[in-house]
């Protein structure tokens, strides 16, 4: 087995998994900055579909189902990893992972949500600056899409395994 087959799997792993969980703290204590992203997604819900509530606290999907989902995968990519018995669920939680991020990138595309999410107040900016994160947020989903999407590559004969398709 070459260099990158044993190691790539690993960073590829971390990588999401340390994305996802670093931004639980954020989604589940409904801090400022998730009030805002979610807000805007459901204010534009309500706008274009009419349906209020769906990314609101205690919706479909609030910040706290997403970030429960993320957790999941985040859990399933690292015993995939390190548990031999459980590499499946490597597979398992980094189709469940681009499925989750594709989400987050459509939404940053194309809703009023954007690729850069600043707010002046959720910066705690005075004076009429500008602050944002930069599109911080959009380029580390980008790679969280683009690590899942390899790992699901990698590990395509653990899922079609699922199915009976070997």
């Amino acid at each position: 087995m070459s260099a990158p087959q044993r190691y790539l799997p690993a960073l590829l792993s971390i990588y999401i998994a340390f994305v996802f969980i670093q931004s639980l703290f954020f989604k589940f204590i409904d801090a400022p900055e998730t009030q805002l992203i979610f807000g805007t997604l459901d204010a534009w819900a309500a706008g274009v579909f009419g349906v209020e509530g769906l990314f609101a606290p205690g919706g479909v999907f609030s910040a706290k189902v997403i970030g429960s989902l993320e957790l999941v995968a985040a859990i399933a990519l690292l015993l995939g990893l390190f548990v031999p018995g459980l590499r499946m669920l490597n597979a398992l939680g980094a189709l469940l992972a681009f499925c989750i991020i594709s989400g987050a990138i459509f939404f940053h595309l194309f809703t009023p949500l954007g690729i850069v999410v600043g707010d002046e107040q959720v910066a705690g900016v005075r004076q009429g600056e500008v602050a944002t994160e930069g599109g911080l947020l959009f380029f580390m989903a980008v790679g969280v899409w683009i690590a899942s999407a390899i790992l699901i590559g990698m590990g395509r004969d653990r899922l079609l395994s699922l199915i009976g398709r070997n």
